[in-house]
């Protein structure tokens, strides 16, 4: 089918801006069965896939979407499955457009913009449920081996899923009440809805996966009695231990990691008290600190819990940011301010020891640092006084050291996390894998879940005796 006729992406119906701000439903409302196959003819179908190459996990990106263009949405959820455990997530909460959609040969047509892959990945999954279609994969006769995963973050659920499939006894050990690690605490239910987790990870379960809850390794359970009773283990943890700046008036009252403000109002419901009976602090004005998707989800977050202002300050200016443009630009529409070129250097306290402002600089652009982008200077006699009575530092995360440390022998890097061979994600313990943020620190759901990916591959190998990353 030609591109020419329609080259921009089908539009997503949303909820208006004045009306999300005051609810945390979901703000997308995904595709209707006409919408999905109109997008879906505008894929080319190309022999050579290079959309394909820009997903972590693979998918066979030209199969399902024609699937969707023939109207055989359960093939296409079917064809998701065999690749993606969790693609109702990955359709919603993924960077598409600097992967599989930064491939597409649509995209590179002038005036044109690339196929809309992950809304057509969320329609089919989303398909798949509401119609209670329930795919069969095929599972390989039982290997009698058992895997422990520590973590049910993305990397763990799809190393679990995939090893369970291969015909293994998987068990996933779970610090916190509830399965899915940063898919639960980190991401908003405006985002990501947790029932959309929850029908996942039921997804997974229903490969015999067992899933162990309030048990955190190392303490509820020994990471001696791990490596006695199973045949490998998988470290998937992830990198959920904040940092922050370090500054003056940092232990101020109303002064918040984003993990913390993220974990009570997502993982803890705040957002829904008195009916869940979690505090969290609901700011008249609120900073965020950071230009990241974390500090998006915590600036819209506290909007929606009632902020009569949220100023998002960040050091550099908006090309540079890393927040997918999607989310910053929901966040614009919503009424969120930013400053650019702006570095907090101290917060400012009451007698009561309560933040009630963030003394700032201004910045300059230098040259290029480590990551790639110009380094912020900071800018003589430029300081100013922002009014707050919540800070929410949204800086990045690192690794638990104490968990790490349970596990001896274990090498890590000089930042933290755990040293593990890119292809085959073993460690420098023999049987022990590891994957996703706790061996490349913060990253995306999909590249978390492609190390999940890989680790099953390299496991499986392992143990069937076919290759041994330890000779």
């Amino acid at each position: 089918m030609a591109v020419k006729p329609f080259p921009k992406k089908t539009p997503m119906r949303e909820q208006e801006a004045k009306e999300r701000i005051k609810n945390f439903f979901e703000v997308p409302f995904g595709y209707s069965e006409e919408e999905a196959v109109l997008e879906a003819g505008r894929c080319l179908q190309c022999p050579a896939k290079p959309c394909v190459s820009g997903c972590p996990v693979g998918i066979d990106i030209p199969g399902f979407i024609r699937k969707i263009r023939e109207r055989n949405f359960a093939e296409a959820a079917k064809i998701l499955k065999l690749y993606n455990n969790l693609p109702a997530i990955c359709g919603r909460v993924c960077p598409q457009e600097t992967q599989c959609e930064e491939k597409c040969v649509v995209g590179r047509i002038p005036g044109s913009e690339p196929v809309a892959i992950g809304r057509l990945e969320r329609f089919a999954a989303d398909w798949e449920a509401e119609h209670s279609v329930q795919t069969q994969i095929e599972i390989a006769p039982a290997k009698h081996k058992k895997v422990a995963v520590v973590g049910s973050g993305p990397a763990g659920l799809t190393v679990a899923a995939d090893l369970a499939k291969r015909g293994y006894e998987v068990h996933i050990f779970e610090t916190l009440h509830k399965p899915g690690g940063v898919l639960v605490y980190g991401i908003p239910e405006f985002r990501l809805p947790k029932s959309i987790v929850e029908r996942e990870v039921n997804y997974v379960k229903s490969l015999s996966v067992q899933i162990f809850l309030n048990m955190p390794v190392g303490r509820a359970i020994p990471v001696k009695d791990l490596l006695r009773e199973y045949d490998a283990i998988f470290i998937g943890v992830g990198a959920g231990t904040p940092k922050f700046m370090g500054i003056e008036g940092t232990n101020l009252n109303g002064v918040y990691s984003a993990n913390e403000f993220l974990t009570r109002v997502n993982l803890m419901k705040a957002y829904l008290f008195p009916e869940y009976d979690t505090p969290v602090r609901r700011g008249k004005k609120v900073i965020v600190v950071g230009g990241g998707n974390v500090a998006m989800d915590a600036a819209r977050s506290a909007l929606r819990l009632g902020a009569e202002s949220v100023t998002v300050v960040y050091r550099r200016t908006e090309q540079e940011m890393p927040a997918r443009r999607e989310e910053y630009l929901h966040a614009v529409e919503e009424g969120i301010k930013f400053y650019w070129l702006t570095q907090p250097i101290r917060y400012v306290g009451n007698e009561k020891g309560e933040v009630v402002g963030a003394e700032c600089i201004s910045m300059r652009l230098g040259e290029p640092d480590e990551s790639g982008r110009r380094r912020p200077i900071p800018i003589e006699d430029s300081r100013f006084i922002l009014e707050a009575d919540t800070v929410i530092e949204a800086i990045g995360t690192e690794a638990n050291r104490f968990l790490l440390s349970q596990f001896d022998g274990l090498k890590l890097n000089k930042y933290g996390y755990i040293i593990a061979d890119e292809n085959t994600c073993a460690t420098s313990m023999r049987k022990v894998f590891a994957g996703g943020d706790i061996v490349t620190g913060a990253a995306t759901v999909i590249e978390a879940m492609g190390a999940g990916k890989r680790a099953a591959e390299w496991i499986d190998k392992f143990l069937s005796g076919e290759y041994d990353p330890w000779k």
